[in-house]
C-alpha cells in the first residue's frame, strides 16, 4: 500500500528513478515544482536561507483578533495583501455572552479599518473559501491554522501561528532555511468504498512517528493524480498537516483547470508538473488501489488500523487504546471502550461528517448514496453533516443529496470548524464517535477530565461512516457493502451569497474607522525583555512521548476568549497539568518580590546553594518554564505559547520540538526554545530551578550550547541547554522579549 523510500530520487519519464541522464542533487532540485514556487517569492539573496513574501493570507475568529491587535501595537496602517478573516470556529456565539459576536464585530471593523475580507459566520470554514475565491496554481498563501493546505490545487498553503502572519501585514518575510522535498508517487486507482481519509490515514500511519515528512514539502505526482477526482486529492492534501509537513504541493491537470473554471477563475490555472531531472530528498509510494478503508484510533490520527483488522483484533486494540487513555490522564479519568463490543462487533456512538476535510461535495454525496432508503435507525447512534460553505450547500441541495441524507436520519448544520476542535457535536462520557474531521487529539472534542470526563473519537472516511450509520452504529467498511456510487453531475459553482455577504475591502483601507472594541478585547499585557541572568523554576513537567498544543491551550468552549489574553491564559494546560497555572503565579510573584528588592527566602536559599551574592540578583530574572519530551504537536494557534508568557514564561525545555510552527511561536513570543540532547536524563519536577547565567550575552553571541546549574532539593548539578538553528531576527526578537517589542523598538529607531 504505502512504501518510503529514504534515499534520493530523481523524476525521469514520468517516474521516480535512481538517476537522471547526468543531472547532479542540486541541479534537480531547482527542477520540482516546490523550488519553482519558493524561490518566486524568496526576497532574500539566496535559495538556501528563504525570505518568503505571500500572496494572501487566511484567519479564522480565534486568530485574527490577536493578530491585529498585535499588529496594530507594532505599526499597522493597511493590510499590504488581501488578508481575509472567516468566522468558522466561534461562529456559534454559545460561551461567554456576548463576546464572540463581539469579536465578529471587531473583524468586520479591522476589514474596513486597514482593507480587508470578511466572510460573515456560517458561510463558510476557512479552508474552504480559500480554496474557492484565493488559491492559484503558483501562489502562497499563509494561514492562522494549521491545515493551511491548498495543494492539489497547485498553491503552496503553510499553517503557522499568528506572529508570522504579523509579519506579513508589516511587509517582513517568512524566513525558513530551504525545506527538504519529498516525492509522493501515486499509482493505481482507488476501490469503490475508498475515500480520501483511507489515503490520509494511511499515510499518516506510515509517517508521522518516525518523522519522515517533519517540516517537508511533499510534492504528489504520478498516474495515480489523474484517477482522483478534486474532492478526493483536496482530502488528501489538507491531512499532510498530520503529517507534521511544511507544505504541500500537487502536479495540476485538466481537472485541475476544470475546477477553476467552474469557479469562474479560469485565467487562475496554469499547468504544473516536476520538469525532467528533478530530485527528491526521499520517495513514499502509494498504491491507491491497494488501500482499504481505514480508521485512526484515538488520540492520534497515525493510530492506524484498516478497519478489518479492528474487526479481527477488536478486544487487543480497544484495550491498548484503554491503556493509552489511562496513561495519558494519569488514571484521573477511566475510558472504557470494551463495553462498545456487542455480539463480537464493535458498537459507535455518533457519525460526524464535516468541516475542510470531512465536508466535501463527494464524501456527502457518497454518503448519501450509501444511505439511500436505509435510515440510521432510532438508537443511540447518530450522524451529523456540516457542508463546508454556502455554495457547497446550495449545491447538495440543488442535487437532492441533502433530501436524501435528511431522510435517511442525518442531521444538516452550518459550516462550522466545531466538531474539529470540541466546539460542536460533543460525545456523550464514554462516547465513542467517529468522524472524518482532521483531528482525533485527547479532549480535542470536548471532554473535561477534569470534570471526570472522557470520550473518544476515531477518524474515518465519510464512506465507511455512512456504511456504519446504514448498520445503526456498527462498525462497518464501506467496501463491505452493496450500492452504487452516485452518478456522475455537473459541478455547479454558485458564488452569490458571497458576492452580497462578504466584505470585499482589500485596497480600499479607511483610517477613519473606529475598531469595535467589546469588553472580552483587551490588549497584551508589558513583555519583559530578556535579562542578563535567568532563574527558570519549572512549572509543568510532561514525560508524554509527544504533547498537543490541545494540550497546552485546550481549544473548545476556552477558544472563545482567545481575544482576552489575561482570561485566556488561566486555561493552559488546564486539561493536562491543573496544577500549572496556580504555581506559575507563584514565580511570578517571587520575581515580583526579587525586582522590588525583597526576595524570598527560597530564592536566597537556591541562590546561596548556587554560591551567588544577593545583589547580584538584581540582573536575574525568574521566570517559569514547561519541559515536554516533543511539545507542540497539531494545531498552529499562538496561544499555546503566549499564555505561557503571558504568565511569565520564559523557556520551553525539550528534546525535539514537534512542528517547526509551535517553535516559531515560543520565539515570536520571547520564549528561549532550549533543547537538551536525546537520551539525556531530565530527572526534575516542578519546583526545580535551572540557572543560566549570562543568556543575554549567549544569545547576542549565537551560543550554541548554553552551559547551566539545575537546583533539586539544595543540591546543584550541571545541566547543559542548547539553542541551535535561530536567526539573527529570531535573537533580536528573544532578546526585546517578543515580536510586538522588536518591532516595537524598529519604530523607535
Amino acid at each position: 500500500m504505502i512504501r518510503l523510500h529514504e534515499n534520493g530520487v530523481f523524476w525521469n519519464n514520468g517516474a521516480p528513478s535512481s538517476t537522471a541522464n547526468g543531472v547532479s542533487p542540486e541541479e534537480g532540485h531547482k527542477r520540482t515544482m516546490a523550488y519553482g514556487i519558493l524561490s518566486s517569492h524568496n526576497q532574500g539573496d539566496n535559495d538556501r536561507d528563504l525570505r518568503i513574501r505571500f500572496d494572501s493570507l487566511i484567519s479564522h475568529d480565534i486568530t485574527y483578533v490577536g493578530i491585529i491587535q498585535t499588529a496594530k501595537g507594532s505599526g499597522l496602517t493597511k493590510f499590504p495583501v488581501p488578508y481575509v478573516m472567516t468566522n468558522c470556529h466561534n461562529s456559534l456565539c454559545a460561551v461567554g455572552g456576548t463576546i464572540n459576536a463581539d469579536d465578529h464585530a471587531f473583524g468586520l471593523s479591522a476589514a474596513k479599518k486597514y482593507g480587508g475580507i470578511f466572510v460573515p459566520p456560517s458561510m463558510s470554514v476557512i479552508h474552504q473559501y480559500a480554496r474557492e475565491e484565493m488559491a492559484g496554481c503558483g501562489r502562497m498563501i499563509l494561514g492562522s491554522d494549521s491545515h493551511t493546505r491548498y495543494g492539489a490545487l497547485g498553491t503552496m498553503g503553510v499553517g503557522e501561528g499568528g506572529p508570522e502572519l504579523v509579519k506579513q501585514l508589516l511587509s517582513a518575510t517568512y524566513d525558513i532555511a530551504y525545506p527538504q522535498t519529498v516525492l509522493i508517487y501515486l499509482t493505481g486507482e482507488p476501490r469503490r468504498g475508498v475515500g480520501p481519509q483511507d489515503v490520509a490515514i494511511a499515510l499518516c500511519g506510515a509517517v508521522y512517528k518516525n518523522g519522515f515528512a517533519k517540516n517537508k514539502v511533499l510534492e504528489f505526482a504520478g498516474p495515480g493524480i489523474a484517477k482522483l477526482p478534486m474532492d478526493f486529492r483536496i482530502g488528501i492534501d489538507v491531512m499532510t498537516t498530520e503529517t507534521a509537513c511544511l507544505t504541500s504541493i500537487w502536479e495540476t491537470d485538466s481537472l485541475v483547470e476544470e475546477y477553476y473554471s467552474i469557479h469562474g477563475r479560469p485565467q487562475d490555472y496554469r499547468k504544473m508538473e516536476p520538469a525532467e531531472g528533478a530530485y527528491y530528498d526521499s520517495l513514499i509510494e502509494i498504491d491507491l488501489s491497494a488501500v482499504e478503508p481505514m480508521i485512526a484510533m484515538p488520540f492520534h490520527p497515525s493510530e492506524a488500523y484498516t478497519i478489518h483488522q479492528l474487526q479481527d483484533n477488536l478486544g487487543d486494540i480497544l484495550r491498548e487504546t484503554e491503556k493509552s487513555a489511562f496513561e495519558k490522564f494519569e488514571g484521573k479519568v477511566k475510558l472504557d471502550l470494551l463495553s462498545k463490543i456487542v455480539n463480537g462487533k464493535l458498537q459507535c456512538d455518533q457519525g460526524v461528517i464535516a468541516g475542510c476535510s470531512g465536508g466535501m461535495y463527494d464524501n456527502i454525496a457518497e454518503a448519501a448514496a450509501i444511505l439511500e432508503s436505509g435510515s440510521i435507525g432510532s438508537g443511540y447512534f447518530g450522524l451529523t453533516v456540516y457542508p463546508p460553505s454556502i455554495p457547497v450547500a446550495m449545491e447538495l441541495m440543488a442535487n437532492g443529496v441533502t433530501m436524501s441524507l435528511t431522510r435517511a436520519g442525518a442531521v444538516f448544520k452550518p459550516s462550522f470548524c466545531g466538531p474539529c476542535f470540541g466546539a460542536g457535536d460533543v460525545p456523550a462520557n464514554d462516547g465513542f464517535s467517529i468522524r472524518h474531521v482532521t483531528r482525533n487529539f485527547p479532549n480535542r472534542e470536548g471532554s473535561k477530565p477534569s470534570d471526570g470526563q472522557i470520550a473518544a473519537v476515531a477518524l474515518m472516511d465519510a464512506r465507511s461512516i455512512a456504511a456504519t450509520a446504514r448498520n445503526g452504529g456498527i462498525l462497518t467498511a464501506a467496501t463491505d457493502i452493496d450500492y452504487c456510487p452516485p452518478a456522475p453531475v455537473e459541478r455547479r459553482y454558485d458564488r452569490s451569497a458571497y458576492e452580497k455577504r462578504v466584505y470585499q475591502g482589500f485596497g480600499k483601507a479607511d483610517p477613519s474607522v473606529q475598531l469595535r472594541l467589546g469588553p472580552n478585547i483587551t490588549e497584551w499585557p508589558d513583555i519583559p525583555s530578556l535579562s542578563k541572568d535567568l532563574l527558570i523554576e519549572l512549572a509543568s513537567v510532561i514525560r508524554d512521548p509527544v504533547t498537543t498544543t490541545d494540550e497546552l491551550i485546550p481549544s473548545g468552549d476556552t477558544s472563545s476568549y482567545r481575544s482576552n489574553p489575561l482570561k485566556l491564559a488561566t486555561f493552559a494546560l488546564s486539561r493536562r497539568d491543573p496544577e500549572y497555572v496556580g504555581r506559575t503565579e507563584k514565580i511570578r510573584a517571587e520575581d515580583a518580590a526579587r525586582a522590588a528588592g525583597e526576595p524570598s527566602q527560597r530564592i536566597l536559599d537556591v541562590w546561596s546553594a548556587l554560591g551567588r551574592e544577593k545583589e547580584t540578583l538584581a540582573d536575574c530574572s525568574i521566570g517559569s518554564a514547561v519541559f515536554a519530551n516533543k511539545p507542540g504537536d497539531g494545531s498552529a494557534r499562538e496561544q499555546a505559547a503566549s499564555c505561557q508568557r503571558v504568565l511569565g514564561g520564559c523557556a520551553n525545555i525539550c528534546y525535539e520540538y514537534a512542528t517547526k510552527r509551535y517553535r516559531s511561536n515560543c520565539i515570536n513570543w520571547g520564549m528561549l526554545p532550549f533543547n537538551i540532547d536525546e537520551g539525556t536524563q531530565f530527572p526534575y519536577e516542578p519546583g526545580d530551578y535551572i540557572f543560566v547565567p549570562g543568556i543575554r550575552d549567549a544569545v547576542i553571541a549565537d551560543a550554541k550550547d548554553i552551559p547551566a546549574k539545575a537546583v533539586k532539593d539544595g543540591k546543584v548539578s550541571d545541566i547543559m541547554l542548547h539553542l541551535p538553528e535561530l536567526t539573527q531576527k529570531e535573537r533580536e526578537i528573544i532578546l526585546e522579549g517578543c515580536l510586538m517589542n522588536w518591532y516595537a523598538a524598529q519604530n523607535k529607531e
